[in-house]
């Protein structure tokens, strides 16, 4: 069985019921229950949550429910995983069918696509990863980060490449925050996801942005016009 396990607690602090509040016209996390369903991918579509609107927003947007998260999975601490396999550990303890793959993919990205999520399968199928997650790179060479002293001074990160031009660094890449693929297993292990057995799924700058503070919000809001005004 293929699952998508999309994680939404209810306690979001700094944008408050960020899981549900309209983006686009919609609840945010109708945006990646669409594009789980629209892929194709999945036998299920979860979230997992502890909060009984997003449960009923989520269930009107064809999501399924099955259970409620704990509490002890829902605090500020909790990390991906640890839902991840709660999640996968109900399903194979109530379904005939065991989780082979899982996806989890998050509730505040309004950027995925089908197309990416079928991808992220076919790149965790053809390499034999543990995981397959989505990256991007970086706007700016990391190799040229500045730090602020406490005496309003900077200072660079990594002194040794002040001279070397721009285009002779090599490009780095972060964490999309989109999805991430995995084997079951993989998940039940609590195997690390930014690790030599994951494999990248490379998204363009333009779609990606992570939304944990009000102005990560704006900027996606802005973003997410520019892409609805572009010709089909």
């Amino acid at each position: 069985m293929r699952l998508a396990v999309i994680p939404a607690r209810g306690g979001s602090k700094r944008i408050p019921r960020k899981n549900i509040k309209a983006f686009g016209g919609k609840p945010m996390i109708a945006w990646s229950i669409e594009a789980a369903l629209d892929s194709g991918c999945f036998d299920q579509v979860i979230v997992s949550t502890d909060d009984a609107e997003i449960a009923q927003v989520a269930q009107q947007y064809g999501a399924t429910v099955p259970f409620m998260r704990p509490a002890d999975l829902s605090d500020d601490h909790t990390g991906t995983i640890p839902v991840i396999r709660h999640a996968i550990e109900w399903v194979d303890a109530h379904c005939v069918d065991a989780a082979q793959q899982v996806c989890c993919l998050y509730a505040t990205a309004p950027f995925v696509r089908a197309e990416d999520i079928r991808q992220g399968l076919a790149v965790l199928t053809d390499t034999g990863s543990d995981y397959a997650f989505s990256v991007t790179s970086y706007a700016f060479p990391i190799q040229r980060a500045l730090r602020l002293t406490q005496e309003g001074r900077v200072n660079m990160f990594s002194p040794e490449y002040s001279n070397t031009r721009s285009q002779d660094l090599e490009e780095a890449y972060h964490d999309a925050g989109q999805f991430y693929w995995g084997q079951a297993e993989a998940w039940l292990q609590g195997k690390m996801i930014f690790a030599e057995g994951s494999a990248p799924v490379l998204l363009p700058r333009h779609r990606v942005q992570d939304i944990d503070t009000p102005e990560d919000w704006e900027r996606a809001e802005w973003m997410f016009r520019a892409l609805q005004a572009q010709p089909k």
